[in-house]
């Protein structure tokens, strides 16, 4: 039986890695921050503070065959466990992400060896990209060829806390029949995701295996669009809302925020465009099998249908989302400005 350390364990993709170690048979421990964390029956747990090295004592001396680390705080925290168990914990797996990258990318498709954010003077590390980006370099320094670094853009997939899949399946659902839903875009402008799920399970893979290195992950290009999209969460739903696609020069012209307002849609010029470039080659030659758009989306709904409506706000992010009142309104400016120029659309 393997060992495992999963640093984290409770939310989305840390939840993904703890669930797919246990259905593997592994020995599975999990150091939280969370007294009474939800783990599996068979998942020891242990307490402890990333932000209080003090805590890391739990871990001194311990042996795993790995442990796995989804931290995305300071760096310094990725340092201080990469120091505590470098000689007692055999290989390292940490979830990074691609914007450790520099952006805006110079060069597309993004790749592996795409540069990497600077090291900040002084060692400080602001800013999301840049802890990870650090993170990866601690890691890189502390386990050498024993390191997996895992670099995801968007992820997907139950449990997803950051609430993008979840505001499109519930504005499906919400739609009455032939109402129209903002869909920004073109349904055919392709999206490269990946299934937490799917990056617990390579990265498993990979630890066990002989794999070493960093891997931009995510599914190919021509797995997934935005259309593919709307209609899996059609199907998903029942809905039979009808998506109307507003061109994205429109839409920004009139202020919509792409990721945030309108989650997943990206636009297709400008810095953040690379998202959806990528060249995932060497993780797919690495052994990533991504599973099927419409599987990832019926599997999400199932796990928010059952969220009671009292606990969603604890389970999904949606703060950010467009309201029903702004969606509106863009979908009359739209309609307005289609039926002064016919061009227009």
């Amino acid at each position: 039986m393997r060992s495992v350390l999963v640093l984290g364990g409770t939310v989305f993709v840390g939840r993904a890695l703890v669930d797919a170690a246990v259905g593997r048979g592994w020995r599975v421990s999990a150091f939280t921050n969370e007294p009474d964390p939800v783990l599996p029956p068979a998942v020891e747990h242990l307490l402890g503070d990333r932000t209080d090295p003090r805590t890391l004592d739990v871990l001194r001396g311990r042996e795993w065959d790995c442990v796995v680390d989804t931290w995305a705080g300071r760096a310094e925290a990725v340092r201080d466990t990469v120091a505590l168990l470098r000689d007692t914990v055999g290989r390292y797996g940490y979830v990074s992400t691609l914007m450790a990258h520099q952006w805006p990318v110079a060069e597309r498709p993004l790749r592996e060896s795409s540069p990497l954010r600077p090291a900040s003077p002084g060692g400080r590390t602001e800013g999301y990209p840049a802890r990870k980006a650090a993170g990866e370099r601690a890691v890189a320094e502390g386990f050498g060829d024993r390191a997996v670094v895992a670099r995801p853009g968007l992820v997907l997939g139950p449990h997803e806390r950051p609430g993008r899949l979840p505001r499109w399946l519930l504005r499906h659902r919400a739609a009455g029949p032939g109402e129209a839903l903002l869909a920004p875009g073109r349904p055919g402008r392709r999206i490269q995701y990946v299934d937490a799920r799917d990056l617990a399970g390579w990265l498993l893979d990979a630890l066990e295996g002989a794999v070493a290195g960093a891997y931009n992950l995510a599914c190919p290009a021509g797995h997934a669009t935005m259309g593919g999209l709307m209609e899996a969460c059609a199907e998903a739903t029942g809905s039979a809302a009808r998506p109307e696609w507003v061109p994205e020069p429109w839409l920004l012209s009139a202020g919509a925020r792409s990721w945030t307002e309108l989650p997943v849609w990206v636009p297709e010029e400008g810095d953040g465009a690379a998202l959806y470039d990528l060249d995932v080659s060497a993780a797919l030659s690495a052994g990533f099998t991504p599973r099927p758009l419409a599987e990832t989306v019926a599997d999400t709904w199932d796990w928010l249908a059952g969220v009671a409506p009292g606990d969603l706000d604890r389970a999904v992010r949606r703060a950010d989302w467009i309201t029903p009142e702004r969606e509106a309104a863009l979908l009359e400016g739209w309609a307005a400005d289609r039926a002064r120029s016919p061009r227009a659309s």
